[in-house]
């Protein structure tokens, strides 16, 4: 035990001995000098409260800047089928009669005029030509898609009817269905009623020959590549 006592200093007092009650709280660490207090059994928080604090807090600006509930808010209700809204009524077919008059079929005059709205097939449906080979449905729609040009003008124009008037040649046909002015001289032998039936509106406005024999016909499909420009009327002098 010597040599331990040239560890301290002359002026050091050895450390003072721990009372017996001292020596219940704490062990020592075997082959040290530190003694390490027993580890907490958690009687001194038995009694506190375990419960989170309130989120925002009672004295925060959140809660006192949100609207009182009411007291005398209802809880929302199933609507029956009596509360709810009836059901609209039943469209009357195309060929009714309103106030005891027949109505008519209106033929729009002008291709600037709202287009037909029907499209019944008419009672006697126009007379078919047999195509030359080559000349089909199918055929046009390759012609359509092969990107030849099929209008014959660089840019859409504003036809006037004067304009329209002049191309009435075979060889140089347009005509205006519903406002769209239309190149129909490479469709003319596609036409399943032939040539000279669809010459018939070559030069001048054919939607009301068109809606008569086929309106049910997408004519803006089936002449999209054909398309020249729109029906303007004529300019004023």
């Amino acid at each position: 035990m010597s040599y331990l006592q040239n560890w301290f200093s002359p002026g050091t007092a050895p450390p003072p001995s721990s009372s017996g009650s001292d020596q219940k709280n704490k062990r020592t660490i075997p082959g040290s000098f530190v003694a390490e207090e027993e580890l907490d059994d958690g009687s001194e928080t038995e009694t506190e409260n375990d419960v989170p604090p309130a989120f925002p807090s009672l004295s925060s600006a959140q809660r006192a800047s949100a609207p009182a509930p009411a007291n005398d808010a209802k809880i929302p209700t199933v609507l029956s089928d009596s509360m709810l809204m009836p059901p609209p009524p039943i469209p009357a077919p195309a060929n009714a009669t309103s106030s005891g008059l027949r109505s008519s079929t209106r033929v729009a005059s002008s291709s600037l005029l709202a287009p037909m709205a029907t499209t019944q097939r008419p009672p006697k449906p126009s007379k078919k030509v047999a195509l030359a080979p080559g000349f089909g449905p199918l055929d046009w729609a390759k012609l359509k898609s092969s990107g030849e040009d099929l209008r014959g003008v660089d840019t859409l124009l504003r036809v006037p009817p004067s304009v329209l008037k002049s191309h009435n040649k075979k060889q140089d046909a347009w005509t205006a269905i519903n406002g769209k002015v239309y190149n129909i001289t490479p469709y003319l032998p596609y036409h399943p009623g032939g040539e000279k039936e669809l010459m018939r509106v070559a030069g001048r406005d054919g939607t009301k020959l068109f809606s008569l024999t086929h309106a049910w016909v997408n004519v803006d499909f089936m002449l999209d590549s054909c398309l020249v420009g729109f029906l303007v009327p004529e300019p004023s002098s």
